[in-house]
């Protein structure tokens, strides 16, 4: 049992030990991931300082991830959409 190990809630010592562990390992992978988001933007700003549209960029990054398939099946859908409501 988990108790009795010492593991979890109520575990004393060995679990306030794991469980800092636990929030300063989140707290680095926050800190990551706060440096990538920084990077994307520095990107996006070098692409709209050379002219590319950076909104585009990713509506591409967006379709890029998803199965061809899928992808066109979200377009017809879209397109039905629009005609519907006299926007094509």
């Amino acid at each position: 049992m988990a108790e009795e190990r010492g593991e979890g809630m109520g575990g004393g010592q060995v679990a306030a030990e794991e469980l800092r562990l636990l929030i300063e390992r989140a707290e680095r992978l926050e800190e990551e991931k706060k440096g990538i988001a920084d990077d994307i933007k520095d990107v996006m700003a070098e692409a709209k300082s050379r002219g590319y549209d950076p909104k585009a960029i990713r509506k591409i990054m967006s379709i890029r991830k998803k199965k061809r398939e899928e992808f066109q099946e979200e377009e017809m859908i879209l397109e039905t959409y629009m005609q519907a409501l006299g926007m094509l």
